[in-house]
């Protein structure tokens, strides 16, 4: 796949550079800011090769692209005119200027662009200090042993330096300098500073008796120190003449902001954290198997908006604030339910497509990633996912019932497990088999139905182009045993020897008509393509005999719905000729209708050349 096609037709998609205020990424979606989001196509983004789907929530619009978000991001932002839009977007002046500022959609912005950039490296390290738990509960390696001491402190560092990484974030988003916004982490986390806190001393400013208080590891004091920055900063530069400013404002920023931090915005920031976790912690004490239930269930769900960093804040805050998180574990259920449910998907169907794509999805998933699985599989599907909350709940009541507790962040994974140990870990264990396993089974047997076990993918990248709805081989339509049809009278199109008796859509649209006999059906493609599919030559005289509909008029259909289903044994042994014909029978709208001759379903069967061209 080519980043730079991809970057290009997203662009596109959304109208042009001229209607992108900003675009960031996260781990799986690039977001943009829009001016206007009506001008954007959403349809015919989510039908480019690449990407998984669109979803228009908290102020973002958000293309899901995968794991490849970053190769496609950085295509995106080297395209002429877009660096300026990069991570550096004036957002808020824009839409308070419109007249369309959200509180809700601000903070879900600040927080997404505060902890994307670093996730990654803090999911990494909490996966480290999981294996060395892990390692010293097996007695594999000594906590005085030099290895332990030297991958803990690499384990240990981000977090324990957490202010400084949200320091920088935070003021690249809010633009304020970076370099002084880490000068005023440094000093909350000074050795001079940690060790009056070990001691229990005061610091005495001019008279304002100051307590000092362990920033290591927080999150809210440092964020709300740069939300001031922002504020002091521009009243300094026009203060200070340019030819001094870049001496002075630095100078006076840190003059002024840390003993203001250390007076003020730090206990206010403490203050925040407690309460904050105070509230969690009297939900989860009101009924552990209850939350359990509830966030196994539906955090999925939050994930779909986009609006799950603001659980991540607070998960990180836990840990800073009580020393262990009892979310985290709750989430690996719904996070390993999607998983299996993906599997369910895999297990059940017979088309490669499907198998391919719920295969990788699966394994993405089992490793923290779920918007593959959630957006390319058990979503579109509709049943899986119902699947994988029901098993998400009832695994995530278990381990909420445990109680089991997270010893530091990290994505919710198979590989955060040993992050796990300690109490109620037991619990983690049957809880996560029961998410996952339940997910399968429930899928499996309950959550694919027949409709649409042939295939679930709408990615028709062309469309002009339609596919094969039925496996067989491919004739041209000249060559077919009946006159209207061989003569193109009705339009151009193909002939299909069938292979067995499942038709499927072969495009994305609405059933327009639906034979009383069965043997035919009429289509219109999402795209304005005319289709009609006729099973058999001279069939209409066996009056429906053999044949059963499966859908409707005015049904919206998906490729690979099954559409009718045939006895082709039946029909052979009748003395009818079972070719089934694809005609397009707004030909006239079209230059060229070019026909693919390969056999096998799932295969481009016609190209369609619109007149314009």
């Amino acid at each position: 796949m080519s980043y730079q096609k991809l970057a290009k037709e997203i662009l596109d998609g959304v109208g042009g550079k001229e209607n992108v205020n900003a675009v960031w990424h996260c781990a799986t979606r690039l977001r943009f800011k829009l001016n206007d989001v009506k001008s954007a196509d959403t349809n015919k983004i989510e039908k480019l090769e690449g990407v998984i789907t669109v979803v228009d929530s908290a102020g973002q619009y958000q293309v899901v692209v995968g794991n490849s978000v970053s190769q496609v991001y950085g295509a995106l932002t080297s395209l002429p005119g877009m660096a300026t839009h990069a991570s550096t977007s004036n957002e808020d002046v824009q839409e308070k200027r419109t007249g369309k500022f959200n509180p809700i959609s601000q903070l879900m912005d600040f927080v997404s662009a505060v902890f994307t950039p670093f996730l990654g490296a803090l999911a990494g390290a909490g996966i480290l200090k999981g294996i060395l738990a892990l390692l010293t509960t097996m007695n594999w390696i000594s906590p005085d042993s030099g290895a332990y001491k030297v991958w803990s402190t690499a384990g240990d560092a981000i977090f324990y330096f957490l202010p400084v990484f949200l320091a920088f974030t935070a003021a690249k988003k809010l633009r304020v300098n970076q370099f002084v916004a880490v000068s005023l982490a440094g000093a909350l986390v000074h050795p001079t500073l940690v060790e009056i806190v070990s001691n229990s001393q005061t610091i005495n400013f001019f008279g304002i008796s100051i307590v000092p208080i362990t920033y290591t590891a927080s999150v809210f004091p440092i964020l709300l120190a740069i939300w001031g920055l922002s504020y002091l900063e521009p009243l300094l530069n026009k203060f200070f003449p340019e030819s001094v400013r870049n001496m002075l404002t630095p100078l006076f920023s840190l003059v002024i902001m840390l003993p203001l931090t250390l007076i003020m915005i730090g206990p206010i920031g403490t203050k925040i954290s407690s309460v904050l976790a105070l509230v969690l912690l009297a939900i989860y004490s009101f009924s552990p198997l209850l939350a359990g239930l509830v966030l196994g269930a539906f955090h999925q769900s939050i994930v779909i908006f986009g609006v799950h960093w603001a659980l991540i804040t607070l998960m990180i805050n836990n840990i800073t604030n009580q020393g262990y998180d009892q979310w985290l574990p709750i989430i690996c259920a719904a996070v390993l339910s999607q998983a299996g449910a993906a599997l369910g998907v895999f297990l059940k169907s017979k088309d490669a497509k499907i198998k391919g794509l719920s295969s990788s999805a699966a394994i993405t998933a089992i490793f923290g990633i779920t918007e593959p699985a959630i957006y390319g599989v058990t979503l579109k599907l509709k049943r899986p996912f119902y699947c994988a909350m029901i098993a998400g709940g009832i695994g995530g009541a278990i381990i909420g019932s445990f109680e089991v507790h997270a010893s530091t962040f990290t994505f919710p994974s198979l590989l955060a497990i040993p992050t796990y140990l300690g109490q109620g870990f037991i619990g983690e264990v049957i809880g996560l088999i029961v998410a996952f396993f339940g997910a399968v089974i429930l899928t499996y047997f309950f959550g694919v139905s027949t409709k649409s076990v042939g295939s679930i993918s709408n990615d028709v990248s062309n469309p002009n182009e339609i596919l094969s709805p039925i496996d067989g081989e491919v004739v041209p339509l000249n060559r077919v045993s009946d006159e209207v049809f061989a003569s193109e009278a009705m339009g151009k199109g193909a002939g299909i020897i069938p292979a067995d008796g499942i038709v499927t859509a072969p495009v994305n649209g609405t059933v327009t008509s639906v034979y009383r006999t069965g043997h035919a059906i009429g289509i219109v493609s999402d795209s304005g393509v005319e289709l009609l599919i006729h099973i058999g030559i001279n069939t209409v005289k066996l009056k429906g005999q053999y044949f059963k509909p499966l859908v409707k008029e005015n049904e919206k259909i998906k490729v690979g719905d099954r559409l009718v289903e045939f006895d082709l044994e039946q029909i052979k042994a009748a003395g009818y000729d079972p070719t089934v014909m694809v005609v397009i029978t707004n030909s006239s709208n079209y230059d060229q209708v070019i026909v693919n001759l390969e056999d096998a379903k799932s295969k481009r069967l016609l190209q369609l050349i619109p007149a314009e061209q």
